[in-house]
């Protein structure tokens, strides 16, 4: 069993994401920013963070930067619907700040179990 730092700043999108994940066996936290994700990082220990990029506060390139120089072993994944301007440059900007692993909303739910088991098995 795994645990993991979910971060979005959408309650419902959480909510539903959080259920799937802890179908299929996983130990989920939830942060609305990346403020609360860091937080959260320093005071508990995750194997994995799913942070999405745009958000209040702290958005996910920053919180991804941060995480890298914290805690450099954590496996970083990254998600993005990307406004108005699409996912792909947010995603491919992610990529080289150190998510290992990147994810274009919407996405199913089985693209987002696949996509965390081979981040956690890798």
């Amino acid at each position: 069993m795994s645990r993991i730092l979910l971060v979005d700043d959408h309650a419902e999108f959480l909510a539903v994401q959080r259920e799937l994940l802890e179908d299929a066996g996983h130990t989920v936290v939830t942060a609305t920013n990346g403020f609360k994700a860091l937080a959260a990082v320093d005071a508990e220990s995750f194997d994995l963070v799913i942070t999405d990029i745009i958000m209040p506060g702290k958005e996910g390139l920053e919180t991804i930067i941060e995480l890298r120089r914290r805690h450099p072993l954590l496996k970083v994944m990254a998600m993005s619907g990307g406004g108005l301007v699409g996912a792909c440059g947010y995603l491919e900007l992610a990529e080289k700040f150190g998510a290992v692993h990147t994810l274009e909303k919407p996405f199913s739910r089985g693209v987002l179990i696949d996509a965390v088991t081979t981040v956690l098995n890798a």
